[in-house]
């Protein structure tokens, strides 16, 4: 029995794949887990999938219904919690018609959280927000803790501007109300998928070796394993120095060429699927007029992507996985899941 037995820790998103390779991490660490679903519906595959990563087969792993978009349920989900791990957001694949869609539910459902957190009296609140918060203002690559997205810029997509206005409503509250906040900030996050869902970023490598990609956008993304952004998450829970800091947590940034480079590379079968072109930027400009997926991206073509990790591994004791360990864990799962 850990010392960590007792300690029950409550993860918001437990659906999502980072939420569940969070409860992954804090079972194989000898917490208790109590994880927010919007319904109880997939409650049983959600549990199965965790439970399948080695070493989080035992310990306590408990279900509450409670929605980003309603207080009902957030005061019964943090009752008795040490700490809150809020990994719930909303990530689109596609633009919304209207930005406020994905704006107001990642401000306010963050503030709700918040605010359910400061009553229940847990002492650290762990916030997933993102390099998207981070990579589009003024600074310039390598990009750090320091710098923060513009959400009047022109680079400021929906998704970029809610993550931001987010993460600053989150400052803000715990600065007024004394709660000990920690943000982590991952890039795109690859690596291996528990049960049947896929997400937005793994996604993009099942379209890869799906052959849905004619040619590839002149796109490139830190990348970051779900494997090492939970283990993040825990560190910044348990660390004392971390408190009332914000943490980058990527690596190198990738091309979807680089991508395709390690994909053919490593699954030779699917070589005559992958894209052989890169897209002139001019001509991916006039393809995302008719492509949801490439709008989300078309501003940043060509753009130098780089993210420092250092304070990570400075503060943390953050030890990443290689990108291409994240790549091919990826394609590994999607392959072991039959989803390719």
């Amino acid at each position: 029995m850990t010392t960590n037995a007792r300690k029950l820790i409550a993860v918001t998103g437990i659906g999502g794949f980072l939420g569940r390779h969070v409860a992954a991490r804090l079972l194989q660490a000898g917490y208790e887990v109590r994880g927010t679903l919007r319904s109880l519906k997939k409650a049983k595959s959600i549990e199965a999938a965790i439970r399948s990563m080695q070493g989080a087969g035992n310990g306590k792993l408990s279900f509450v219904v409670a929605d980003l978009l309603s207080d009902e349920g957030w005061q019964d989900a943090f009752s008795g919690v040490a700490d809150v791990i809020h990994t719930a957001s909303p990530f689109p694949p596609s633009v919304p018609n209207n930005e406020n869609d994905l704006i107001l539910p990642a401000r306010e459902g963050t503030l709700r959280v918040l605010r359910a957190a400061k009553n229940a009296g847990v002492n650290r609140v762990v916030l997933t927000s993102s390099i998207a918060a981070i990579s589009y203002g003024s600074g310039r690559a390598p990009f750090s803790e320091a710098d923060w997205t513009d959400v009047d810029g022109v680079l400021a997509t929906p998704y970029y501007k809610s993550k931001t206005l987010a993460e600053r409503a989150a400052w803000a509250f715990a600065r007024e109300n004394g709660l000990e906040l920690v943000v982590v900030n991952p890039g795109m996050i690859l690596g291996p998928i528990l049960g049947a869902e896929t997400g937005t970023s793994v996604g993009v490598v099942q379209s890869l070796l799906k052959g849905r990609y004619p040619a590839m956008p002149d796109f490139s993304v830190p990348v970051v394993d779900v494997r090492d952004a939970a283990e993040a998450h825990v560190l910044a829970m348990t660390i004392p120095q971390a408190a009332g800091e914000r943490f980058i947590i990527a690596g190198e940034a990738l091309s979807i060429k680089d991508i395709a480079t390690v994909l053919k590379r490593d699954f030779p079968t699917y070589a005559k699927k992958l894209p052989k072109f890169v897209l002139p930027n001019w001509l991916a400009g006039i393809a995302s007029r008719f492509d949801p997926g490439l709008r989300l991206i078309v501003g940043e073509l060509g753009r130098d992507a780089r993210v420092s990790n250092e304070k990570a591994k400075r503060l943390l004791g953050w030890k990443p996985r290689s990108e291409d360990e994240a790549i091919c864990a990826s394609a590994e799962s999607l392959i072991a899941a039959g989803l390719v």
